[in-house]
């Protein structure tokens, strides 16, 4: 059974900043990729930043490029999303989630989709006041 645990949300003050986990049991992160998304109310499930099953790969959406960063301990079997410099949009759930490698895809297009991810946490609520 494949899990995947968040922690590391909170109510935070714009510029702050905050580091999620994300715990995996029953799957090894290096295996596939590891994304993270977000979803306010009302909203669909937007894209912030995924890691690819190789050492260095990584994307990010334009809104938080630069802010965030998107890294894997394979150890621990853990990915986490560093966030500085927030901004009250960036309040939302986050969600890490996990997807078997493709190597005939074009991995940005492709691993920014979160239909393409086949395993979800339970989200962690961060939010950030102005």
């Amino acid at each position: 059974q494949v899990q995947l645990v968040e922690s590391g949300g909170g109510l935070v003050q714009a510029g702050d900043s905050l580091r999620l986990s994300c715990a995996a049991s029953g799957r090894t992160f290096a295996a596939g990729a590891s994304g993270w998304f977000r979803q306010s109310p009302g909203k669909e499930r937007e894209f912030v930043a995924v890691h690819s099953w190789t050492a260095y790969y990584t994307k990010y959406a334009d809104s938080v490029k630069g802010r965030f960063t998107i890294s894997r301990d394979n150890a621990k079997n853990t990915v986490y999303l560093q966030m500085n410099s927030l901004k009250p949009e960036d309040t939302a759930i986050y969600y890490c989630a996990s997807a078997v490698a493709r190597y005939d895809v074009d991995f940005d297009s492709y691993y920014s989709d979160f239909r393409r991810y086949d395993y979800w946490g339970q989200g962690t609520q961060v939010t950030v006041s102005s």
